[in-house]
């Protein structure tokens, strides 16, 4: 007995066209990332020959900054570990459902805490003591700037975003008016000449070098990655992460189910501040170890967004503060050896954000889409 035949109108699987198989692929993140930073790679050839440049020449001379000695990388280092620090902050945070984008507030709260513990010591204190008072310092000044956020939305409902950008511009009056005025620590004026400045830390009060005396590497860079791993762990292994998660997905379902949502919102924007404040403190503690006007070189900002391009991974924040702090150190070299302005470095990075930003809305939409 021969098998009924199959109805005609029985449905017939569509073949898989080769824009279906090719769609996922362009959504994955690597593949994002490559194709923006080719992207931002061809605007920063065309500044490049805009200024009269060779391509090969500047190239060299990025790679020069970058990679060409001791000093270039183990400063690179250090920039990458401050990135990395506030971003790890900003991942706590935004774990919380927060925006922290008083990074650079919180950074010169911390810079000017250790300014004046460090200041304040003795000459002759050990550096056992010494370093841990000024890191601590730094944290705990970090954190209370960015508690006065937390404590607002927690009892006023003010939106974290408001508050923490606002205290960016009182944070660097602060230490303006503190290098600037001498009953506060600005260094005693012998002439002219002299910088408004603190005076510099005693040698117990410097970070320690981690590697040869050619490379300014610094015991920060330790501290970051140690830092960011213990976050990571955390967040994704602990009770706390996932009560923060729990916050950030719906804070009124975790109120129901009885999680102290605004003691976890302050906390986790307390420990974006902290983390920040270590930062302004390493700052200080490096040379020439002293608080400067302009000590933070927009590190706030950059740790923004170094923050935004991890999307909530600490291994993402390791690799794109890497990245970051190795484009600044090259950028410098840039302009030093090629000619051409280190702005250019700073076009290519925002260039770089706006396509990372713009690939991950597009691929969202037409996720939700289909």
């Amino acid at each position: 007995m021969s098998p009924p035949p199959l109805p005609l109108s029985a449905p017939v699987p569509a073949l898989r066209t080769a824009r279906d198989r090719v769609a996922p692929v362009l959504r994955h993140p690597v593949a994002v990332g490559v194709l923006a930073v080719v992207l931002a790679g061809a605007v920063g050839l065309g500044l490049v020959e805009g200024a009269g440049t060779e391509p090969a020449v500047a190239w060299d001379a990025l790679v020069e900054g970058m990679f060409g000695s001791s000093y270039a990388v183990g400063s690179s280092l250090n920039s990458a570990a401050v990135l990395a620090l506030i971003a790890t902050g900003f991942t706590v945070a935004h774990r919380a459902g927060l925006v922290n984008v008083g990074g650079e507030g919180q950074l010169c709260a911390g810079g000017l805490a250790a300014a004046a513990v460090g200041t304040a010591l003795p000459a002759g204190v050990p550096a056992a003591l010494g370093v841990p008072l000024i890191l601590v310092a730094g944290c705990a000044a970090g954190g209370a700037w960015a508690g006065v956020a937390g404590w607002l939305r927690a009892t006023r409902g003010t939106s974290e975003v408001i508050t923490t950008l606002l205290l960016n511009f009182v944070g660097v009056g602060l230490v303006s008016v503190a290098v600037h005025e001498e009953a506060l620590l600005r260094q005693p004026v012998t002439s002219s000449e002299t910088l408004p400045q603190s005076a510099p830390l005693p040698e117990g009060a410097r970070l320690p070098l981690i590697g040869s005396i050619e490379s300014p590497a610094t015991a920060i860079v330790v501290v970051a990655a140690v830092a960011a791993l213990v976050t990571g762990v955390a967040l994704r292994h602990t009770a706390i992460g996932l009560r923060l998660r729990s916050v950030g997905h719906s804070p009124a379902a975790s109120a129901r189910l009885g999680l102290p949502v605004a003691r976890l919102e302050t906390g986790g924007l307390a420990f974006a501040g902290a983390a920040a404040g270590l930062a302004g403190a390493a700052l200080v503690a490096i040379a020439p170890y002293v608080l400067a006007e302009h000590f933070s070189s927009g590190y706030g900002f950059s740790g923004l967004v170094v923050g935004l391009l991890a999307r909530g991974s600490l291994t993402a924040v390791a690799a794109v503060s890497l990245l970051f702090g190795f484009l600044t150190n090259g950028g410098i070299n840039l302009q030093l050896a090629a000619g051409v302005p280190a702005s250019s470095v700073q076009i290519v990075q925002s260039l770089l954000v706006l396509f990372v930003a713009a690939a991950m809305f597009g691929t969202t939409r037409k996720g939700r889409a289909s």
